[in-house]
């Protein structure tokens, strides 16, 4: 009989195995980068979980897997790509993104994963704080508390005519340069909560000083926390800065703490969204916008309000594009928020600000939240401006009569006081007393 042989083992191949497998964790390797995208293969990561692509000994980009495609898994690095080539390690680290959140954060300006803007370090020391997921479901709607209380913004056109309630989330729908950062700036100085975390999304670099500086200035920012993507940053890091804005809210609203949320802007988070679907191979829908987007944005919106305890409002800020307010960001993004606040280009021409269009505006809890004397003046105003806007051209070419219709009469009288009333300066603040003295002078 002939001796039986072993086959030969190829040493090579097995041996690459071994190395490639540490802590009971496979490395994978790039193969492929296309646009945006880096495919690896050899690992199976989950969705969403974070992996470190080593571009050079000791230096890595942090990336999210964000899809697959056959056996090989799709990613989205946070960083850029510079140093990324074919052959380069993956390494999966069994988590999804997460931030360090605490009260040592007010005061500071964060970039859109979540470290200080200004040294680009972690701004806590890992056992201070608590560590969050910034993928987190919204509160269980039985869990809500009821909107009882008013939050006052220190704007009286708000405060009067378009009252917020505490867990309220308000849309600030308007165009390009019609006053949506400067309303912000008010808010965050003037407004009632104990905390404001403010998300700047696809923000140029230059608006993000100035709004701290001049909008925002020294006594808002020491009670907030700003979290800053610029629009030159990868569209996962855009995507993230208000996930990491939003988990912060979340970790001060679960202390009891009552939180102004404000975005800037809704529109540029869904297109960098978009971006990312796009990349992926999704199909586009409503004008490119992706079905993952208006997904992403319900989840996204439904995670402020109320909770057990605490509560956090929202202002949200929408960059309607084209001025086309049936948009698709601009109308999903409607149907969601518990009421908009529309900023209307040609009241800003007039130079009166902040130009908000009252007739167009509209907050749903209004009504839930004022007393009958506040609910009878703010209808007449709104009754005197509807009725000087249907009759407007009539007047402007003389064509109306004096003396012909009582309410057109009224109208006209009480036109310069209502305007006055409407407008405010940017670093002026007034009490509740004082706005609803101010609604009884109008309609006595």
């Amino acid at each position: 009989m002939s001796e039986s042989r072993l086959p030969l083992l190829d040493s090579k191949k097995y041996l690459n195995l071994v190395t490639e497998h540490r802590g009971g964790r496979l490395i994978g390797k790039i193969c492929q980068v296309i646009g945006l995208v880096v495919e690896a293969s050899g690992i199976r990561p989950f969705i969403g979980e974070i992996c470190r692509i080593e571009t050079a000994p000791g230096r890595s980009v942090p990336a999210e897997v964000v899809g697959f495609r056959a056996d090989r898994c799709l990613l989205m690095p946070y960083g850029e790509l510079k140093g990324v080539s074919p052959g380069c390690r993956v390494f999966p680290t069994g988590k999804s993104f997460t931030v360090r959140v605490g009260e040592s954060l007010l005061g500071r300006v964060l970039d859109g994963l979540g470290r200080d803007l200004a040294t680009g370090k972690a701004p806590l020391a890992s056992g201070e704080g608590e560590e969050c997921a910034v993928h987190r479901s919204p509160p269980n709607p039985m869990e809500r508390a009821p909107i009882n209380d008013i939050l006052l913004t220190g704007i009286k056109a708000i405060d009067s005519l378009l009252t917020c309630g505490r867990g309220q989330r308000l849309g600030i729908f308007a165009g390009s340069g019609v006053g949506k950062s400067t309303l912000l700036g008010m808010i965050a100085r003037h407004g009632q909560a104990d905390v404001n975390v403010i998300a700047l999304i696809g923000e140029r670099g230059r608006e993000v000083g100035d709004f701290i500086r001049r909008d925002l200035g020294p006594g808002g920012l020491n009670r907030s926390v700003v979290v800053a993507a610029t629009s030159d940053r990868p569209p996962l890091e855009r995507v993230t800065a208000g996930l990491v804005a939003k988990t912060i809210a979340e970790y001060f609203r679960d202390q009891g703490i009552h939180v102004t949320f404000m975005m800037d802007s809704v529109t540029r988070f869904c297109m960098a969204q978009r971006e990312i679907g796009l990349a992926v191979g999704e199909p586009p829908s409503a004008r490119g916008y992706t079905p993952s987007v208006f997904a992403q944005l319900g989840r996204f919106l439904e995670r402020s309000g109320t909770a057990r305890r605490g509560s956090i409002t929202g202002f949200y800020s929408v960059l309607v594009d084209g001025d086309d307010f049936n948009e698709p960001i601009t109308d999903a993004a409607r149907s969601i928020l518990d009421g908009h606040i529309i900023l209307s280009r040609e009241i800003a021409s007039q130079n009166r600000y902040p130009a908000i269009d009252i007739l167009r505006s509209n907050s749903r809890l209004m009504p839930h939240l004022i007393g009958r004397e506040q609910a009878a003046a703010a209808d007449e105003i709104r009754e005197l401006l509807a009725t000087y806007e249907s009759m407007e051209d009539l007047i402007n070419i003389g064509a109306y009569t004096a003396g012909s219709q009582k309410n057109i009469d009224r109208a006209m009288e009480k036109r310069d006081q209502i305007l006055g009333f409407l407008q405010q300066e940017r670093d002026h603040q007034y009490s509740w007393a004082e706005t609803l003295s101010l609604m009884k002078k109008i309609i006595e």
